[in-house]
């Protein structure tokens, strides 16, 4: 049984520049990566475009008006978030899920981050991924990537435990302004609580039989692109992508409804709206996985039940993530609000969530 993620034989190698990018200054350094993937582009034509959706990194478009369909985009890392992110790892799920018609083509590399294609489309919203239609469309697409087989049929072994536990030892309990010491003293759980909870976890979730697949993670609303055009949706940004259990992913996704920077867990899709998802995905998923296409009640009742206990999980591996991103991050982003949030709707949601019993 393995974590890692294997790019398959034949991908194309990927081009590595000795060209460091400036987090608060990108487009001086996103000149010179244009310059050796577009030479025959006007550099004093190149136009940008800054995005500022991202909670880890800084990202910048670049294209000219002759072409504008051909959007490079130029992604610098975000401060310490190596100590977040793989970017081994990130890189492989990058070409796994490309050479699988997942992902758009990856350029190259570059010291501090790496420039990729643009994904013609529409990032969606809160209200977009209760859409009746792109819900099924997501929960399709899921089931695709959920299908892709591991390297050689090995075994993969769930990434969860290993993260969440390397978070945890990250954490951050000291901050150097006084007000966040105050808050986190205050608002978030004693380390104690965290652990405990953390270890409750792993011996209750482990045993409910969810399958490890390859899973992307972190499946906010951003990081669906709907291609109106094409009549699909693709996922992007694959920074936590690895092999997961199943469940984890569907229930980090339904988490995602709350949004991001104005959580409410009032859009947490109902018990009814689930079902319709997970009808579709695991339709889609059996399909995929040649296991027929027929879903039993049973089957649904008991993939619902999985997700909404993953989604405790869910809650704390992102509380964790944004207390490390508290300490180091540039982002201006209340960090250690959203890691209090997420503890919170953890602690909320546990009682009732752990009465569900799964069916025999």
């Amino acid at each position: 049984m393995e974590t890692e993620i294997h790019v398959p034989v034949g991908s194309p190698v990927i081009r590595k520049f000795p060209i460091f990018v400036e987090e608060h200054n990108v487009t001086d350094g996103a000149m010179k990566l244009v310059k050796q993937l577009r030479p025959a582009w006007d550099i004093n034509h190149v136009k940008t475009k800054l995005f500022t959706d991202g909670t880890t990194n800084k990202l910048v478009g670049c294209y000219v008006d002759a072409s504008p369909e051909d959007v490079v985009l130029v992604r610098v890392y975000g401060n310490k978030t190596e100590l977040i992110v793989d970017r081994d790892n990130e890189l492989k799920s990058f070409q796994v899920l490309h050479a699988n018609g997942c992902a758009p083509r990856l350029y190259c590399t570059f010291q501090n981050g790496l420039c990729y294609e643009f994904m013609q489309g529409d990032a969606l919203g809160t209200q977009d991924v209760r859409d009746p239609i792109l819900l099924r469309l997501i929960s399709r697409e899921m089931a695709r990537i959920h299908a892709i087989h591991a390297h050689n049929g090995c075994i993969p072994k769930p990434n969860l435990w290993i993260k969440m536990r390397k978070y945890f030892s990250l954490v951050a309990t000291e901050f150097t302004e006084q007000a966040s010491n105050a808050r986190i003293q205050q608002e978030v759980p004693s380390q104690a609580v965290l652990e405990q909870e953390m270890v409750w976890m792993k011996e209750h979730l482990s045993q409910l039989g969810s399958p490890v697949v390859l899973c992307h993670n972190d499946l906010l609303c951003k990081n669906i692109i709907h291609n109106s055009k094409a009549g699909h949706v693709r996922f992007i940004d694959y920074e936590y992508s690895s092999y997961n259990y199943q469940a984890f992913d569907i229930g980090n996704h339904f988490n995602e409804f709350a949004g991001m920077s104005e959580l409410d867990y009032g859009l947490y899709p109902s018990r009814e709206m689930q079902l319709e998802w997970l009808r579709v995905y695991l339709q889609a998923y059996k399909r995929s996985t040649k296991k027929g296409e027929e879903v039993s009640d049973r089957e649904l009742e008991r993939l619902y039940i999985q997700v909404n206990k993953f989604a405790l999980a869910s809650h704390f591996f992102w509380g964790f993530w944004a207390l490390i991103q508290a300490k180091y991050s540039s982002i201006d982003f209340d960090f250690l609000g959203y890691a209090v949030l997420r503890f919170n709707q953890y602690f909320k949601t546990k009682p009732a969530v752990m009465a569900l019993q799964i069916p025999e």
